[in-house]
Protein backbone atom coordinates (compact mmCIF):
# COMPACT_ATOMS: atom_id res chain seq x y z
CA UNK A 1 0.00 0.00 0.00
CA UNK A 2 1.47 3.35 -1.08
CA UNK A 3 1.96 5.99 1.61
CA UNK A 4 1.62 9.67 0.80
CA UNK A 5 3.98 11.78 2.90
CA UNK A 6 3.83 15.56 3.15
CA UNK A 7 6.98 17.48 4.03
CA UNK A 8 6.14 20.92 5.41
CA UNK A 9 8.62 23.70 4.65
CA UNK A 10 8.90 27.04 6.44
CA UNK A 11 11.14 29.97 5.49
CA UNK A 12 14.49 28.76 6.81
CA UNK A 13 13.84 25.01 6.70
CA UNK A 14 16.88 23.23 5.26
CA UNK A 15 16.39 19.47 5.56
CA UNK A 16 13.49 18.96 3.14
CA UNK A 17 15.57 17.35 0.41
CA UNK A 18 17.20 14.89 2.81
CA UNK A 19 13.80 13.81 4.15
CA UNK A 20 12.33 13.54 0.67
CA UNK A 21 15.23 11.41 -0.58
CA UNK A 22 14.88 8.98 2.32
CA UNK A 23 11.10 8.71 2.14
CA UNK A 24 11.12 8.15 -1.63
CA UNK A 25 13.86 5.56 -1.22
CA UNK A 26 11.64 3.70 1.24
CA UNK A 27 8.76 3.66 -1.21
CA UNK A 28 6.64 6.65 -0.15
CA UNK A 29 5.02 9.19 -2.44
CA UNK A 30 6.22 12.62 -1.32
CA UNK A 31 4.65 16.05 -1.68
CA UNK A 32 6.16 19.34 -0.56
CA UNK A 33 3.84 21.69 1.34
CA UNK A 34 4.70 25.37 1.82
CA UNK A 35 3.92 26.96 5.19
CA UNK A 36 1.10 29.15 3.86
CA UNK A 37 -0.92 26.15 2.61
CA UNK A 38 -4.18 25.26 4.32
CA UNK A 39 -4.41 21.70 3.01
CA UNK A 40 -2.04 18.74 3.25
CA UNK A 41 -3.27 17.03 0.09
CA UNK A 42 -4.68 13.90 1.67
CA UNK A 43 -1.39 12.73 3.19
CA UNK A 44 -0.92 9.79 5.53
CA UNK A 45 2.24 11.10 7.21
CA UNK A 46 3.39 14.66 7.89
CA UNK A 47 7.06 15.49 8.44
CA UNK A 48 8.27 18.83 9.78
CA UNK A 49 11.99 18.90 8.89
CA UNK A 50 14.93 20.58 10.55
CA UNK A 51 16.27 24.04 9.85
CA UNK A 52 15.60 27.51 11.23
CA UNK A 53 11.94 28.29 10.69
CA UNK A 54 11.46 32.04 10.23
CA UNK A 55 15.02 32.57 11.41
CA UNK A 56 14.44 31.52 15.04
CA UNK A 57 14.77 35.16 16.11
CA UNK A 58 12.35 34.79 19.00
CA UNK A 59 12.27 31.11 20.02
CA UNK A 60 12.67 28.21 17.61
CA UNK A 61 9.23 27.49 16.21
CA UNK A 62 7.48 30.35 18.00
CA UNK A 63 6.64 32.12 14.75
CA UNK A 64 6.18 28.99 12.66
CA UNK A 65 3.39 27.81 14.95
CA UNK A 66 1.22 30.63 13.54
CA UNK A 67 1.68 29.59 9.91
CA UNK A 68 -1.61 28.62 8.21
CA UNK A 69 -0.38 25.09 7.57
CA UNK A 70 -0.20 24.35 11.30
CA UNK A 71 -3.99 24.21 11.58
CA UNK A 72 -3.98 21.52 8.91
CA UNK A 73 -1.23 19.68 10.79
CA UNK A 74 -3.22 19.91 14.04
CA UNK A 75 -6.35 18.63 12.29
CA UNK A 76 -4.37 15.74 10.78
CA UNK A 77 -3.03 14.82 14.22
CA UNK A 78 -6.47 15.10 15.83
CA UNK A 79 -7.83 12.62 13.30
CA UNK A 80 -5.12 10.12 14.27
CA UNK A 81 -2.76 10.92 11.41
CA UNK A 82 0.98 10.49 11.91
CA UNK A 83 3.16 13.58 12.45
CA UNK A 84 6.93 13.66 12.97
CA UNK A 85 8.97 16.75 13.78
CA UNK A 86 12.76 16.58 13.49
CA UNK A 87 14.99 19.08 15.32
CA UNK A 88 13.41 22.44 14.40
CA UNK A 89 10.25 20.50 13.53
CA UNK A 90 10.23 19.16 17.11
CA UNK A 91 10.51 22.72 18.37
CA UNK A 92 7.59 23.80 16.19
CA UNK A 93 5.39 20.96 17.47
CA UNK A 94 6.12 21.94 21.08
CA UNK A 95 5.40 25.61 20.40
CA UNK A 96 2.14 24.62 18.69
CA UNK A 97 1.04 22.57 21.69
CA UNK A 98 1.03 19.29 19.78
CA UNK A 99 3.75 17.95 22.08
CA UNK A 100 4.43 18.81 25.74
CA UNK A 101 7.44 20.72 26.97
CA UNK A 102 9.89 23.10 25.35
CA UNK A 103 13.38 23.11 23.84
CA UNK A 104 15.80 25.44 25.60
CA UNK A 105 19.35 26.52 24.90
CA UNK A 106 21.92 23.77 25.26
CA UNK A 107 23.74 23.43 28.55
CA UNK A 108 26.97 25.37 28.13
CA UNK A 109 25.30 27.67 25.56
CA UNK A 110 27.13 26.07 22.65
CA UNK A 111 25.91 24.95 19.26
CA UNK A 112 26.43 21.20 18.88
CA UNK A 113 27.00 19.38 15.60
CA UNK A 114 28.21 15.80 15.98
CA UNK A 115 27.24 12.15 16.04
CA UNK A 116 25.59 10.81 19.19
CA UNK A 117 24.17 7.54 20.42
CA UNK A 118 20.53 7.30 21.46
CA UNK A 119 18.83 4.38 23.15
CA UNK A 120 15.35 3.23 22.17
CA UNK A 121 13.37 3.69 25.37
CA UNK A 122 10.05 2.45 23.97
CA UNK A 123 10.11 0.17 20.92
CA UNK A 124 6.33 -0.16 20.88
CA UNK A 125 5.61 3.07 18.98
CA UNK A 126 5.03 4.03 15.37
CA UNK A 127 8.48 5.66 15.32
CA UNK A 128 10.52 2.85 16.85
CA UNK A 129 8.74 -0.40 15.94
CA UNK A 130 11.54 -1.63 13.66
CA UNK A 131 14.07 -1.25 16.50
CA UNK A 132 14.45 -3.42 19.56
CA UNK A 133 13.93 -2.31 23.18
CA UNK A 134 17.15 -0.73 24.41
CA UNK A 135 18.73 -0.76 20.95
CA UNK A 136 21.36 1.95 20.53
CA UNK A 137 21.16 4.04 17.36
CA UNK A 138 23.88 6.27 15.93
CA UNK A 139 22.42 9.58 14.73
CA UNK A 140 23.77 13.12 14.22
CA UNK A 141 22.61 16.22 16.09
CA UNK A 142 22.83 19.79 14.87
CA UNK A 143 21.29 22.33 17.24
CA UNK A 144 21.73 25.17 19.71
CA UNK A 145 18.35 24.85 21.44
CA UNK A 146 17.84 21.12 21.92
CA UNK A 147 17.72 21.03 25.71
CA UNK A 148 14.32 19.43 26.36
CA UNK A 149 12.45 20.60 29.44
CA UNK A 150 9.06 19.85 30.95
CA UNK A 151 7.55 20.21 34.43
CA UNK A 152 7.98 17.40 36.94
CA UNK A 153 4.39 16.16 36.91
CA UNK A 154 4.28 15.99 33.13
CA UNK A 155 7.60 14.16 33.03
CA UNK A 156 6.31 11.59 35.50
CA UNK A 157 3.19 11.07 33.38
CA UNK A 158 5.32 10.71 30.25
CA UNK A 159 7.48 8.07 31.91
CA UNK A 160 4.45 6.20 33.19
CA UNK A 161 2.75 6.18 29.79
CA UNK A 162 5.87 5.30 27.80
CA UNK A 163 5.93 8.61 25.95
CA UNK A 164 9.72 8.93 25.98
CA UNK A 165 10.83 7.20 22.78
CA UNK A 166 14.56 7.96 22.67
CA UNK A 167 17.16 8.89 25.26
CA UNK A 168 20.75 10.02 24.80
CA UNK A 169 23.35 7.51 25.96
CA UNK A 170 25.64 10.43 26.83
CA UNK A 171 23.50 13.55 27.25
CA UNK A 172 25.08 16.22 24.99
CA UNK A 173 22.82 19.19 25.66
CA UNK A 174 21.44 18.95 29.20
CA UNK A 175 18.03 17.60 28.21
CA UNK A 176 15.90 16.63 31.17
CA UNK A 177 16.10 12.88 31.80
CA UNK A 178 18.43 12.67 28.74
CA UNK A 179 15.37 12.87 26.50
CA UNK A 180 16.09 12.86 22.76
CA UNK A 181 12.61 12.02 21.46
CA UNK A 182 9.01 11.86 22.66
CA UNK A 183 5.47 11.23 21.45
CA UNK A 184 2.05 12.48 22.48
CA UNK A 185 -0.44 10.53 24.57
CA UNK A 186 -2.25 9.28 21.47
CA UNK A 187 1.01 7.86 20.10
CA UNK A 188 0.75 9.50 16.68
CA UNK A 189 2.76 12.73 17.03
CA UNK A 190 6.53 12.44 17.45
CA UNK A 191 9.37 14.84 18.05
CA UNK A 192 13.10 14.11 18.12
CA UNK A 193 16.19 16.31 18.10
CA UNK A 194 18.62 13.97 16.30
CA UNK A 195 18.45 13.87 12.49
CA UNK A 196 17.52 10.37 11.24
CA UNK A 197 17.37 11.63 7.64
CA UNK A 198 21.13 12.18 7.79
CA UNK A 199 21.76 8.63 8.98
CA UNK A 200 20.15 6.44 6.33
CA UNK A 201 23.25 5.25 4.50
CA UNK A 202 25.93 3.16 6.26
CA UNK A 203 28.48 4.49 3.78
CA UNK A 204 27.87 7.98 5.17
CA UNK A 205 28.22 7.01 8.82
CA UNK A 206 25.06 5.15 9.84
CA UNK A 207 21.94 3.53 8.45
CA UNK A 208 20.05 3.64 11.75
CA UNK A 209 17.81 6.52 10.73
CA UNK A 210 16.11 4.28 8.18
CA UNK A 211 14.75 2.19 11.05
CA UNK A 212 12.81 5.19 12.30
CA UNK A 213 11.50 6.32 8.91
CA UNK A 214 10.67 2.73 8.01
CA UNK A 215 8.71 2.33 11.24
CA UNK A 216 6.66 5.45 10.47
CA UNK A 217 5.88 4.19 6.97
CA UNK A 218 4.89 0.77 8.32
CA UNK A 219 2.47 2.45 10.70
CA UNK A 220 1.11 4.69 7.96
CA UNK A 221 0.57 1.70 5.68
CA UNK A 222 -1.35 -0.03 8.45
CA UNK A 223 -3.56 2.99 8.85
CA UNK A 224 -4.15 3.25 5.10
CA UNK A 225 -5.06 -0.43 4.91
CA UNK A 226 -7.72 0.02 7.57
Amino acid sequence: MSVRAAIVSFPGSNCEQDCERVLRGLGAEVVRVWHDATDLGGCDLVVLPGGFAHGDYLRPGAIARFSPVMQAVADHAASGGLVAGICNGFQVLCEAGLLPGALRRNAGLRFICRWVEVRVDNADTALTARAGPGQVLRLPINHFEGNYHVDASTLEAMRRRGRVTLRYVDNPNGSLDAIAGICNDAGNVFGLMPHPERACDPLLGSGDGALLFGSLLDAARGRVAV
